[in-house]
């Protein structure tokens, strides 16, 4: 695909209005209004018509993608491209008024990804990347961190909704890290985190039982800011799993490892 930074450019503004959407909305929000998808999971009028005005006006950008996208109000049938969707990563926190969340829109095909944008209203950054052309946050290049051991290393480890599955999982995760990193934090957003990843600021993320939705775009800045992505198997053929792991680099072997040694697969 030709040009894929001015394309880039266009979805940076989509995910702004959107988020701007998401903010505004949120000053005169009710949990009322609030619907369990499932356990502990949860949606609301916002995430829908978040959705639709992304859809929208991603349609007219490029007509000739489908569509992932997590509420479902646009299908993929096999189209050359297709759009993965999260109107509002981070909906707990957001039901809650508490920071972060986000919107994020990755354009793949049926290879790789093409493009991501994750835009955080709460403090106005825009993260992007495509294919070949680096990572940025509101026009500063991103680059992971240089952290190797794991006494520095400030990392995320996000206890996802499947708590029956996940539960041994993050145990083991929270009792081999806890004293032996430098800090372990939960953010509510895993695009977020991701881009923070890619940003420098986190050194290590992993979560198991995400969507598609939640890591594409995000998972893009990494790939460009000189990290790496795998599933908790360590394969890079990751864009259509649900278990990811997300680093700088050299500490991929260390969570690799933590990962498989209690398997929520």
């Amino acid at each position: 695909m030709e040009n894929l930074k001015a394309l880039t450019e266009s979805v940076c503004r989509i995910a702004r209005e959107a988020g701007y959407f998401l903010k505004e909305e949120r000053k005169n929000f009710s949990r009322e209004v609030v619907q369990e998808k499932h356990a502990h999971d949860y949606v609301s009028y916002v995430d829908k018509a978040s959705e639709k005005r992304i859809v929208s006006a991603l349609r007219q950008l490029l007509p000739e993608a489908g569509f992932i996208a997590e509420e479902g109000s646009a299908a993929y049938s096999d189209e050359p491209y297709c759009w993965v969707v999260d109107p509002l990563d981070g909906t707990t926190n957001y039901i809650h008024d508490n920071a972060p969340y986000c919107v994020s829109i990755a354009l793949r095909d049926k290879q790789s990804l093409l493009l991501g944008v994750v835009y955080e209203p709460c403090r106005d950054e825009c993260f992007y990347a495509w294919k070949g052309g680096g990572a940025y946050v509101n026009g500063e290049r991103l680059r992971v961190s240089l952290v190797s051991e794991p006494k520095d290393a400030f990392v995320v480890a996000e206890l996802p909704y499947n708590f029956e599955q996940y539960a041994r999982t993050g145990e083991h995760l929270i009792r081999e890290l806890y004293g032996r990193v430098a800090g372990i934090r939960m953010t509510g957003s895993a695009a977020l985190a991701i881009c923070y990843v890619a940003a420098g600021r986190f050194d290590a993320w992993l979560e198991a039982f995400i969507g598609k939705w939640d890591f594409s775009a995000a998972a893009l800045m990494v790939l460009e800011a000189g990290g790496r992505i795998t599933d908790f198997c360590g394969s890079d053929d990751f864009l259509d799993g649900h278990h990811i792991i997300a680093t700088n680099g050299p500490l991929h072997p260390l969570f690799l490892k933590l990962a498989g040694e209690v398997s929520p697969l």
